[in-house]
C-alpha cells in the first residue's frame, strides 16, 4: 500500500497535510529525490543519498541526523508499505516558519516521503520508442542541484504533451543540456554521447548507473557536447531517469529519428542496465 511520512509520522496514503507556512510550499525552498526499488532493494540508494546530501548543502540546509537518518525513514517506510517494487519520493524543506524570503532562525528542516507502487513503463513504449519535442532551456543556472522549484521543466513538459510527445529535450542557443525530466543521449558510430556533467544539468543516477554499465561492457562512451541538429542526424537517440529508465526516442519534432525504430544500441544498453537493476 501507499504509505506516507512527515517529520516522524508515518500515514496512510491522504492523511499527511502540509502547513501552509512551510518553506516548500511558499518558496520551493527544498531538495527532493525520487528512488526506484527493484524486488525489495532501493537501487543505487547509497547514491541517492549522497546527491540529496549534495544538494541540501548547496542550498544550505543541514540533514538533521543526516544521510544515515534519512536512510532509516526510507528503509522503515518502504517496509512498512509491504511494497517490493516502488517509488520513493523523498523531500526536505527548510521548514516551517512565518512567510520571509530571509532564511528563518532556529527552525528544523522538515522531511517528508511517498512510498507508492512502481508503476512499468508499457511494453508499446519500450519496443517502438517514445516521441519528443525540442525546447529552449528556460530553467536557471545551478541545474546540478535537485530543487524543488521545476516550473521550467513543467512547462517545456506540458509543451510536450500538448503536441502529443512524452519528453521535451532542451537546447541552450542549439546546444543540447538535457530532458525536462531526464539526461538525454545520442548514438552515432557506435559510441554513446551525453552532456558532460556541469552546473548546467542534474547528474542522474540512471545516468551513472549506464556509464559504469558501458564502462564494464566495453561500450564507448563519451561525454561532449551535441546540437540540436546532431542530434537528429543521430543514429539513435534515448532518455534516462530513474522513472523512464532507458527509454527510446523514435521521433523528434514530429521527425523520425534514421529508420524511426529503437537502435540496436539502446536495446543493448536497456538489457544491461535491466540485470544492473537485478543484482544491486
Amino acid at each position: 500500500m501507499t504509505i506516507e511520512y512527515i517529520n516522524g509520522k508515518y500515514l496512510s496514503s491522504g492523511e499527511a497535510a502540509v502547513p501552509l507556512e512551510e518553506r516548500g510550499h511558499q518558496f520551493g525552498d527544498g531538495v527532493y529525490e525520487v528512488i526506484r526499488y527493484y524486488n525489495g532493494h532501493g537501487f543505487m540508494l547509497e547514491e541517492h543519498l549522497e546527491r540529496l546530501e549534495k544538494s541540501a548543502g548547496e542550498i544550505r540546509i543541514d540533514l538533521d541526523g543526516g544521510i544515515g537518518r534519512i536512510k532509516e525513514i526510507i528503509e522503515e517506510g518502504v517496509e512498512k508499505s509491504g511494497l517490493k517494487d516502488c517509488y520513493v519520493y523523498l523531500q526536505v524543506t527548510r521548514g516551517i516558519a512565518p512567510r520571509n524570503h530571509l532564511f528563518p532562525k532556529e527552525t528544523k528542516p522538515s522531511v517528508s516521503m511517498t512510498v507508492k507502487p512502481a508503476s512499468a513503463l508499457t511494453r508499446d513504449m519500450v519496443e517502438n520508442g517514445v516521441a519528443a519535442v525540442t525546447h529552449a532551456d528556460e530553467r536557471w543556472a545551478n541545474c546540478y542541484i535537485k530543487s524543488l522549484n521545476l516550473l521550467p521543466n513543467i512547462l517545456a513538459k506540458q509543451t510536450a504533451s500538448e503536441k502529443g510527445c512524452y519528453e521535451a529535450i532542451l537546447h541552450k542557443d542549439g546546444r543540447v543540456t538535457e530532458a525536462s525530466s531526464s539526461n538525454a543521449f545520442i548514438v552515432k558510430d557506435d559510441t554513446i554521447i551525453t552532456t558532460p556533467l556541469s552546473r548546467e544539468i542534474l547528474p542522474g543516477i540512471t545516468r551513472a548507473a549506464l556509464k559504469d554499465v558501458c564502462d564494464t561492457a566495453g561500450i564507448r562512451f563519451d561525454e561532449q557536447h551535441f546540437t540540436v541538429r546532431e542530434m537528429k542526424q543521430a543514429d539513435e537517440v534515448f532518455i534516462t531517469s530513474t522513472t523512464s529508465e532507458v527509454l527510446p526516442v523514435t521521433t523528434i519534432d514530429g521527425d523520425p529519428v534514421k529508420d524511426g525504430k529503437p537502435g540496436n544500441m539502446t536495446k543493448l544498453v536497456l538489457e544491461l542496465f535491466q540485470a544492473r537493476t537485478q543484482n544491486r
